[in-house]
């Protein structure tokens, strides 16, 4: 069995994205890393270079703002999908890191279903973090669970902003496994967030149209009252260690009162679908969209794949 792991990136480093750690998160588990980074302006060409493995490959591309129906990140992320060799091809954004404690979880997962062509994809779980590395977003408004692994050779893209996969335009049938993707999008300097905030408007719509939009925005993006979002007492990533100890921006994150603004986990609807989902339902969403389509003819499948070891690995 073989694992492509693939992703890409632009001026990752001025965006404040962990592309090196994310890369690393995963590549003892994958045969092969294919990553596609956009000419740009910064150190990120250099930083993925350095990794200095023989595993990583780079495929220097030219983004096209607004490219591909306004989906340029759909369009990179196939590029490095369409170098992948692998059986399996794991999809990891620049802003998504895996915990070390799940490689063998996933490893083993993709070994068992690998002759099991029902199969398509395989589905993670995501733990989204907020303003600092402490807090975490657990609400209706956020999805929760996301494809990032896909068989290789049947024609499966990236889908729309690449947040998923999609087979000829159809939904992809997958399993779900208690393994968790840990984002970081959400955790970045103010004044960089609000940087990147407008970097992604204009790759999805273009330059002119991202000024105009965040024409009246602060310099500095409010992450709002900290207060009454979910705290993380668990463990990080090991390879995000000196990333988070780098943290220097808490004196402007507003940890105790009530927001000044409102996002849309602040929103009472929201609050009271989460406290319905959590409370009451055991976590299960109510409605919602999901771009995969489930397989259920092994209920027990993710109790199945809690039990692993260390010795599952290579």
């Amino acid at each position: 069995m073989k694992i492509s792991g693939f992703s890409f990136a632009r001026n990752a480093d001025s965006l404040y994205y962990p592309v090196k750690e994310s890369i690393l998160s995963i590549l003892p588990i994958c045969d092969e890393f294919i990553i596609a980074i956009g000419k740009g302006s910064d150190r990120t060409r250099e930083i993925v270079a350095g990794i200095d493995n023989p595993k990583v490959r780079i495929i220097d591309t030219v983004w096209e703002e607004s490219a591909a129906g306004g989906h340029v990140f759909r369009q990179q992320a196939n590029i490095a999908l369409a170098a992948c060799t692998g059986d399996w091809c794991f999809h990891l954004q620049c802003d998504e890191v895996i915990h070390e404690d799940d490689l063998p979880l996933i490893q083993k997962c993709c070994r068992e279903l690998l002759p099991n062509h029902d199969v398509e994809g395989i589905l993670l779980d995501f733990r989204h973090f907020w303003g600092d590395y402490r807090h975490h977003i657990i609400n209706h408004h956020w999805f929760t669970r996301e494809i990032r692994i896909i068989r290789n050779g049947l024609g499966i893209e990236s889908y729309k902003d690449s947040q998923s996969f999609r087979r000829h335009g159809e939904k992809l049938k997958v399993v779900s496994i208690p393994a968790i993707v840990f984002h970081y999008g959400w955790v970045r300097p103010p004044s960089v967030m609000q940087a990147k905030r407008v970097a992604f408007t204009a790759a999805g719509k273009g330059v002119d149209q991202a000024r105009e939009r965040h024409r009246q925005d602060p310099p500095e993006f409010d992450y709002g009252s900290l207060a009454k979002v979910p705290v993380y007492d668990g463990s990080h990533p090991a390879v995000m260690a000196d990333w988070i100890a780098r943290m220097d921006w808490q004196d402007k994150l507003q940890y105790k009162g009530r927001s000044r603004v409102k996002h849309h986990h602040d929103k009472f609807k929201y609050r009271l679908l989460t406290f319905i989902e959590q409370k009451i339902l055991g976590g299960r969403q109510i409605g919602g969209f999901k771009n995969y389509i489930l397989i259920e003819n092994n209920p027990t499948i993710r109790k199945r794949y809690v039990a692993y070891s260390d010795d599952d690995l290579f």
